[in-house]
């Protein structure tokens, strides 16, 4: 789920940036500082949005630079249990498929693709299932079910995402279109 969210931060500005427009330079710096961090409330920080308000900037003694207090909007992507997600398969490794999510990546298990035995074709790079057609390649485009989540760290590298694709409406786009035809 994606949301916005106020937040309030102090910002250093450094000197030699003092000739730039204000409310861009704060949005460049904070989003050098938080992207791509997490908070354990909120998410994933996606992008700094927009600087709301600033007070008039503070120079301590020994540093040129300024400080500015912001009250800026963020962009966070917070994965929920039992979320229904669109990605691109971006990686394909012998016990499974890695799904880029949003900012982030999910793995999905090969015990979670189809309800098909599923064998991984070296020589392709995919996974191919052994009594229908079905295979999945990287750059494929997939819905899929977030079935395990754990949000621990500062970053992204520090989360795990546990995908499936086994239930109805969910797979490679075009396994949802010929189901739909089916039907």
């Amino acid at each position: 789920m994606y949301q916005i969210v106020t937040i309030e931060d102090t910002v250093r500005v450094p000197p030699n940036m003092f000739d730039q427009p204000l409310k861009e330079i704060t949005a460049e710096l904070l989003n050098r500082k938080y992207v791509g961090e997490v908070d354990k409330n909120l998410g994933i920080l996606v992008i700094v949005t927009d600087v709301l308000e600033h007070d008039e900037g503070k120079v301590v003694i020994g540093d040129g630079s300024a400080f500015y207090h912001v009250k800026f909007n963020a962009l966070f992507y917070t994965p929920t249990l039992h979320e229904v997600v669109d990605g691109e398969v971006i990686e394909i490794i012998e016990f499974g498929a890695f799904v880029r999510i949003g900012p982030m990546d999910g793995l999905v298990h090969v015990s979670q693709i189809t309800n098909d035995y599923i064998t991984y074709d070296m020589k392709r790079g995919a996974l191919v299932a052994n009594e229908t057609d079905k295979s999945l390649d990287e750059g494929d485009f997939v819905r899929a079910r977030i079935v395990a989540l754990s949000m621990k760290g500062n970053n992204t590298k520090d989360c795990k995402i546990g995908l499936t694709m086994r239930q109805p409406g969910l797979g490679r786009f075009e396994w949802i279109e010929e189901e739909k035809l089916k039907l």
